[in-house]
C-alpha cells in the first residue's frame, strides 16, 4: 500500500475538490475531478487505525471537505445541487474524523447532514433524484415523480445510507437510525434486480407514477460494486454490542454467537417479518450469566410488547427497549411490533400525493394508470398471501405488491388520493 499511495500522490490534487473544479490548468476534460476525493478521508483514516502508519492520518485530514462540513455542523444545509450519493458517502469521512480526531464538529455534521437527506427522502427511504440533492422544501422531489425515473442510485446509495447510519447507530444508540437503516433495506435494495454476467446491473429506483424496474446499460457500472458490498453489510447491520451487552437493531432470520463474562451465548431470531408481527428470540448459553438485551422498537409501532418466558411488558415505541436479567439456556423473547398500516405524503406542499406503508413496507400499487382512490381506501388494504395486498377502490380491486415483489410489472410508488 506503500508503494501504491507513492505512486498515486503526485497525481492527486492537493485538497478535495468537486465534481468540475479543475486543479490542473488547461487540462481539456473534467472528468477527472469525478474521483470524489472529498469521500477518500473515511478509508484513509481506517489504514491510519490499522497501523498503515502516520502518512495515512495526514492524507485523511487534508482531504476533508471543510467547505461542505463547517455549514453542516452549524446547521445550514448546503446539500442543493451537490451529488447525491458521494456527498451522503462522504458524511461518514465526518464520521471517522470525530472517531479518529475527537472533533465534535465533525460529529455535528453528520448528524444534521443526514437529517436534511432523511428530510427529502422519499417514503422508501430513498433520496436523490437524478443523483442529485436539493434545497430544504424544495419542490423537486414532487415534480420528479413525473420528470424522471431516476429516483434512487439504490445500490450505490443503499451502500453509502448504511454506512452512515451505522456509524450514527453506534454512537448515539438512537434507534431512529435504525429505522432508517430497516427502510431503506425492505424498500429499495433488496427489491433489485439479479447482478447480470455481462456486468449490467439495477442502478435506478424508479419512483415515477410509471415505475418500472430496468438494468442500466453500462456495463460495471459503480453499482456493480456496491451490490454485492451491501449483501456483505447485512449481518453488521444487525446486531451491535457494547461491554455491557448486546442491541438487536433488524429483526431477521439468524444467529448470534459471542462470550460474554466467560460464558458462550447464542441468540437466535426466529420470524416472518416485516410481514409478521411477532418475532421471537431464544438464548442458548453455556452458564447462567446476565447481561442486557436491548431491542429496537420502530417509531411507527406503537402498542408494542416484549415478552420473557411469557411474561409480557409494553415496550415504547421509537426507542431501545432494555432487557436485562441472568439469562439462563433456553429463555425466550417474544416481540409484538404491530404492523400498522399509514399514509405518508411526499411532502407538507402536496398532502393529496401519498405513499401507503404497513409497518416497514411500503406498498407500490400495480397498475397502468393512476386509480380513483381515498385515503379510507388506501387505509383499509387487507393481504391476501404473505406478499401481497389488495384495494377496494370504485374502479374495481387494486393490487398492491412491496418492492420485493414486484418483477416486471408498471407500478407507483405514491398515489393521489381524493
Amino acid at each position: 500500500m506503500d508503494e501504491t499511495t507513492k505512486a498515486a500522490l503526485p497525481h492527486l490534487p492537493p485538497k478535495a475538490v468537486e465534481h468540475g473544479q479543475r486543479w490542473r490548468p488547461n487540462h481539456p476534460d473534467d472528468s477527472y475531478t469525478w474521483d470524489e476525493s472529498y469521500t477518500i478521508s473515511e478509508n484513509l483514516f481506517l489504514a491510519y487505525q490499522r497501523g498503515a502508519g502516520e502518512q495515512y492520518r495526514e492524507l485523511a485530514v487534508r482531504y476533508l471537505d471543510d467547505t461542505y462540513y463547517d455549514p453542516l455542523a452549524e446547521g445550514r444545509s448546503n446539500l442543493e445541487g451537490r451529488h447525491a450519493y458521494s456527498h451522503v458517502n462522504s458524511l461518514s469521512s465526518a464520521m471517522q474524523a470525530y472517531l479518529t480526531l475527537g472533533n465534535e464538529k465533525y460529529l455535528r455534521a453528520a448528524k444534521n447532514g443526514f437529517d436534511f437527506v432523511a428530510a427529502q427522502s422519499f417514503a422508501t427511504g430513498g433520496w436523490g433524484a437524478d443523483e442529485t440533492l436539493r434545497a430544504p422544501g424544495s419542490p423537486e422531489i414532487d415534480k420528479s415523480l413525473i420528470g424522471s425515473h431516476a429516483s434512487f442510485e439504490t445500490p450505490c446509495g443503499s451502500y453509502a445510507h448504511f454506512k452512515l447510519t451505522r456509524y450514527l447507530l453506534r454512537v448515539t444508540r438512537d434507534s431512529r437510525y435504525g429505522d432508517s437503516m430497516e427502510r431503506v433495506m425492505y424498500n429499495t435494495v433488496l427489491g433489485s434486480l439479479p447482478l447480470e454476467a455481462d456486468g449490467r446491473t439495477y442502478y435506478y429506483s424508479d419512483y415515477n407514477f410509471k415505475g418500472r424496474k430496468v438494468s442500466h446499460e453500462q456495463r460495471w457500472a459503480c453499482c456493480s460494486g456496491t451490490l454485492p458490498q451491501v449483501a456483505a453489510d447485512y449481518r453488521i447491520n444487525t446486531y451491535f454490542r457494547d461491554a455491557r451487552g448486546v442491541y438487536v437493531n433488524l429483526y431477521i432470520p439468524s444467529t448470534l454467537k459471542w462470550i460474554q463474562s466467560g460464558a458462550q451465548v447464542e441468540l437466535t431470531q426466529t420470524s416472518e417479518y416485516p410481514y409478521d408481527a411477532h418475532v421471537e428470540l431464544k438464548v442458548k448459553t453455556s452458564k447462567r450469566v446476565e447481561f442486557p438485551v436491548n431491542l429496537r422498537i420502530p417509531a411507527w409501532a406503537e402498542g408494542s410488547s416484549v415478552s420473557v418466558n411469557g411474561k409480557r411488558e409494553p415496550a415504547s415505541a421509537g426507542s431501545f427497549v432494555r432487557v436485562q436479567r441472568k439469562w439462563k439456556d433456553g429463555d425466550r423473547i417474544e416481540l409484538e411490533l404491530p404492523l400498522t398500516a399509514r399514509l405518508e405524503a411526499i411532502d407538507g406542499e402536496h398532502p393529496e400525493t401519498v405513499a401507503l406503508l404497513v409497518g416497514p413496507v411500503v406498498l407500490f400499487a400495480v397498475k397502468d394508470a393512476q386509480p380513483a382512490v381515498t385515503r379510507s381506501q388506501l387505509l383499509a388494504a387487507r393481504t391476501n398471501g404473505t406478499q401481497s395486498w389488495q384495494v377496494e377502490t370504485a374502479d374495481g380491486a387494486m393490487k398492491m405488491l412491496p418492492f420485493t415483489a414486484i418483477s416486471d410489472e408498471q407500478y407507483s410508488t405514491y398515489l393521489r388520493v381524493g
